[in-house]
């Protein structure tokens, strides 16, 4: 979609006002929207707004995110996702500056909120197709270093659950009840859950995870980080998983020897980490991740194949996902010593 000086579903008058009121001036005009790619759960509008009077006098170029017509069950509500990015930017976690929230859907329909856009692409088969980048790699070692620095409790992140019986054991039961729901059997994905039952570390300390921390998941503009997007999963938990995930294989996006998210080497990534949070990464926990995050994904897998069979949501691309469920099940069978 190409810019466009008209808004695509009549928000403009609606959400100026609101902005030049959360802002403070006197009016603000929206105009040049464009859908951006990526994003399977939320949708993302990039919007110039233009405010008169007030602090935020001027030109400012944002994104309006809001939720796409279904979602699934791993995915917070976006009141959620907007008070983890405000606790992100405050810690000094290089996120989108959050602006504004619209709660409910007295504004456009829909809840939604307003952040700083960043340059940059976030498209993960580009990224890895640059080739090696360990410079990169090391400054998202040391972003998720603060993003573990957030600990419980905290009163603005009081809606996110504690563990009840430890981070792998919960994530094992919420897993299992997905899989339960799911029309056909998946035998494959059955006995990676027991293993990672019966394999599952003890529960230690507990900080915020990103959930999703991986490839795809940043911006990049000229080979540096721009900032890092997508805070829709996160949650309290054990660092590791944030590790494994990342290093998972899945999010190598074809270049599977560099370890690091398809962009270094494994080592680079953990001594980045390490000095920049004063945390010993467990080496032999690491690998329990990765294999639940291959079963994690797989039932999100599962999850948004089941958005486009519905009908509430076709779309290609949800559909072409559960075609990688056989890749995933390869990976999680090697993984636990099966294949």
């Amino acid at each position: 979609m190409t810019p466009r000086e008209t808004d695509p579903a009549g928000w403009g008058a609606a959400l100026g006002a609101f902005i030049a009121t959360e802002a403070g001036g006197r009016r603000a005009r929206l105009e040049n929207w464009r859908r951006l790619v990526g994003g399977a759960i939320r949708e993302n509008w990039a919007v110039t707004v233009t405010i008169a009077g007030g602090p935020l006098d001027g030109t400012h170029e944002l994104v309006l995110r809001t939720d796409a017509p279904s979602t699934i069950a791993e995915s917070r509500p976006l009141g959620h996702e907007f008070a983890l990015l405000k606790a992100a930017h405050g810690a000094g976690v290089a996120v989108p500056e959050p602006f504004w929230h619209g709660p409910d859907a007295s504004v456009i329909g829909k809840p939604f909120y307003l952040m700083g856009r960043l340059s940059g692409v976030a498209l993960g088969n580009r990224i890895v197709r640059d080739g090696a980048n360990e410079a990169l790699a090391e400054r998202l070692a040391a972003e998720l270093a603060k993003i573990h620095a957030i600990t419980p409790p905290r009163r603005d992140l009081d809606f996110l659950e504690p563990p009840r019986d430890g981070p792998a054991l919960d994530a094992v039961a919420r897993y299992r009840a997905h899989l339960d729901g799911e029309p056909e059997p998946h035998p494959a994905l059955e006995w990676g859950l027991r293993w990672l039952e019966t394999q599952a570390p003890a529960a230690g300390e507990i900080v915020l995870a990103h959930r999703d921390f991986r490839t795809g998941n940043y911006l990049v503009d000229g080979g540096r980080l721009s900032g890092i997007v997508d805070w829709e999963f996160a949650g309290w938990s054990d660092p590791m998983e944030d590790i494994g995930w990342f290093c998972a294989r899945c999010w190598r996006f074809g270049a599977p020897g560099r370890e690091a998210g398809g962009i270094a080497r494994r080592e680079t990534f953990y001594r980045a980490y390490e000095t920049a949070s004063g945390r010993a990464i467990d080496r032999e926990t690491v690998p329990y991740w990765e294999a639940m995050a291959h079963v994690r994904w797989a039932i999100i897998g599962l999850q948004q194949t089941g958005r486009h069979r519905s009908g509430n949501e076709p779309s290609l691309e949800l559909a072409l996902i559960g075609r990688r469920m056989a890749e995933l099940e390869h990976e999680i069978l090697g993984l636990t010593g099966v294949a």
